[in-house]
């Protein structure tokens, strides 16, 4: 008998998730390749691993068994990368790094292309993915590695099972239209109390955050335009219609008409990688390394804070 680790990261995953289409959204696949490769399985095994129950497939009691069994088995896969990455004389590594956009466009080609020049056996793959999302992405093994973001005043949740790395510290700014002619130098999240606002969801880490500062100020920002990434909050800004953060590595693509203003009360926030406690992988520092290196050319090293702060929240 031959198992696919493919199949069997699926059954774990229906097992975790409770539905197909959750399968299917979290390994990025179509509902029915799921229930396909999942019979596919069944008929390798020679057992019955799912039945419908209503409009659900769920695990038999053969099924949870196999499942569990896929736990160890990925694991052991996990394992087994590892050890050939520090056996290996010339490091050979293939990894999966979650990004998000600022990240994306600020650190990671300059990392990565050091990286190729001074490591070329080792191979990073990026998926973008929510900052929200990226943790939960390694913690389940569909990524390696992933960039996962702390904001002053609301740090991430402790995970046992990952470590974080803090690579970069950067400063939220106030990006305001030019033609609203507020005077040059820093400005109080209280000045633009008045003023529309361009903001991301309460959903997400950077929307809470920015509305959290509000709240400390005193008031609750109007939000006139709801927009998930900042490239895109500069751009309706420059076109003068609200206010805005920013963070020190979107400052790279910014669109004429935008002024920006340091913040009086300063809103930081922490970009570190994260990456899975067990089995340690010689190449996940190189990667870590090569960003850190990038962040201090751009000035927004992380300064005296260690390298890897394993009790540090992820």
């Amino acid at each position: 008998m031959e198992l696919s680790l493919r199949r069997l990261h699926m059954l774990r995953e229906l097992r975790r998730r409770g539905t197909v289409t959750a399968v299917a959204e979290t390994l990025h696949y179509s509902t029915s390749g799921v229930s396909q490769q999942l019979a596919q399985l069944e008929r390798e095994v020679g057992v019955k691993l799912v039945e419908r129950h209503g409009r659900r497939l769920q695990l038999t009691e053969l099924g949870l068994l196999l499942s569990e069994h896929a736990d160890e088995i990925l694991q052991a896969v996990d394992r087994a990368t590892a050890a050939l990455d520090e056996a290996e004389e010339g490091l050979t590594a293939r990894l999966t790094l979650g990004v998000w956009a600022s990240v994306a466009s600020g650190l990671v080609p300059p990392a990565l292309a050091a990286l190729l020049h001074s490591h070329p056996g080792v191979t990073v793959s990026t998926v973008e993915l929510a900052p929200e999302e990226t943790a939960e992405a390694v913690r389940d093994g569909r990524l390696d590695m992933s960039f996962v973001i702390d904001y002053s005043g609301q740090p991430l949740d402790h995970d046992p099972t990952l470590v974080r790395a803090v690579v970069a510290v950067e400063r939220l700014h106030a990006a305001v239209p030019t033609e609203m002619m507020i005077p040059p130098g820093t400005v109080s999240l209280i000045d633009l109390a008045e003023h529309p606002w361009i903001l991301a969801g309460r959903r997400s880490q950077f929307g809470r955050a920015v509305r959290t500062a509000c709240h400390q100020a005193g008031y609750e920002p109007r939000i006139a335009h709801t927009v998930e990434e900042q490239p895109t909050a500069l751009a309706m800004a420059a076109g003068g219609l609200g206010v805005t953060l920013v963070s020190d590595l979107a400052l790279e693509h910014l669109p004429p008409g935008v002024d920006i203003l340091p913040l009086r009360e300063p809103v930081m926030r922490t970009v570190s990688i994260t990456h899975r406690r067990r089995p340690v992988r010689p190449s996940l520092d190189l990667v870590i390394d090569a960003v850190r290196a990038t962040a201090a050319t751009k000035g927004v090293a992380a300064g005296s804070l260690p390298a890897t702060d394993p009790q540090a929240p992820a």
